[in-house]
């Protein structure tokens, strides 16, 4: 049994902040990783999106870590050299039923305190993105777009070097607590287990936290997560219309996500999705014949696509706390201290907008321990 001082559940871009934010001031630092390298589930399957803020509750953890998440991300990726762009994005009523809700969108954006924005006309949006049709739109100037593999990668490199270590193809398979901590049990590849002796776990396990949470015993209903899939399809190059701003249909309350939209990667390809489908089971193949339900879905703002211009991508899976058709639910950050774990902190339903919020996480996670005196 070895003795450490902090076990990490997930070695995904929050899992990794946190080790990188903590390793400046702890040692002992162990991350547990199930696959053979990091973010290799939620953290890799995603828009790579550095998002504004605007459409989550005030106040809620989700708006306050993506605001500052927002300004932290950026910075670190400036400072570091990771590759990103501030492209801005364009959120669009495509007709004129949907300006009242567009409007409603942009007050709420302000409230919540995202700078810069601005409601457009469709002259405006005309101007700035010709191949785009839409009745009005908010422009938002912070939204961005960044290499995410390059940020887990230097947030990997920071913690190793602040002597952390990452056990991947390692996966934890109980946690019991104890008089001194936690006893953490992983199993390896070759199927052997080990156990690490822990003061602090932090459960970042992503698809599978509420199942890590379950290993104490917190099986509360709150925690069970939905897995909901979400589809990526590439525009043809041909088609790509110059566009070089993100394009977001105004969310309707009853999806899974934000809608399908167009987001651009850092050599300028367009990706459209993600769709949303509440699954069972984690599968990461992609229905071909969904194209057309993507082409008529982007259609009325995207003219000049045909369907023969869209191909299979990829696809994600996110971990929801709400269900189909529910509304809005929190992450859920939390020292378990008072349900009698103290030391115990549970990251679940890490959605979107945890990469962007990633960092800010990391500071409210180290916060919780400090103000906790753990040790």
């Amino acid at each position: 049994m070895e003795k450490v001082n902090v076990v990490i559940v997930g070695a995904g871009a929050v899992g990794l902040s946190i080790a990188a934010e903590l390793s400046r001031v702890r040692k002992d630092i162990v991350v547990v990783e199930r696959n053979p390298s990091f973010g290799q589930e939620t953290s890799s399957r995603n828009s790579e999106v550095i998002h504004a803020g605007i459409y989550y509750p005030k106040d809620s953890l989700k708006s306050k870590t993506c605001l500052e998440g927002k300004v932290l991300l950026y910075e670190f990726c400036a400072r570091n050299d990771i590759p990103y762009k501030r492209t801005g994005k364009l959120i669009i009523a495509i007709n004129k039923s949907e300006m009242k809700d567009l409007e409603k969108l942009y007050l709420h954006g302000r409230e919540n305190g995202v700078s810069g924005l601005t409601l457009i006309s469709k002259a405006e949006v005309k101007k700035i993105e010709p191949g785009i049709k839409a009745e009005a739109a908010i422009y938002s100037p912070s939204t961005g777009i960044l290499d995410t593999h390059s940020f887990m990668k230097r947030l990997a490199s920071s913690f190793e070097k602040n002597n952390g270590q990452i056990a991947y193809n390692s996966e934890v398979a109980g946690i019991a607590k104890t008089d001194s901590g936690y006893e953490v049990t992983v199993t390896d590849s070759q199927k052997e287990s080990f156990t690490l002796n822990s003061n602090i776990v932090i459960n970042c396990a992503g698809l599978n936290s509420d199942k890590v949470a379950a290993f104490i015993g917190l099986k509360k209903p709150e925690y069970r997560l939905k897995y909901c899939k979400g589809d990526y399809f590439r525009l043809a190059r041909s088609k790509e219309a110059g566009i070089k701003h993100l394009v977001y249909p105004v969310p309707k309350e009853d999806r899974g996500g934000l809608g399908i939209h167009l987001t651009l990667d850092l050599a300028g390809s367009i990706r459209l999705g993600p769709d949303d489908e509440y699954v069972k089971e984690i599968d990461y193949k992609i229905d071909p014949s969904k194209a057309k339900l993507f082409y008529e879905s982007v259609k009325t703002f995207l003219p000049f696509i045909k369907l023969e211009d869209i191909a299979p991508d990829t696809s994600g899976v996110r971990p929801k706390l709400q269900g189909e058709g529910e509304g809005f639910r929190d992450f859920i950050i939390r020292h378990e201290e008072e349900s009698g774990f103290p030391g115990f902190i549970n990251l679940i339903g890490i959605e979107s907008p945890g990469l962007t919020a990633s960092l800010s996480i990391a500071k409210m996670v180290s916060g919780i321990i400090k103000s906790g005196g753990i040790m």
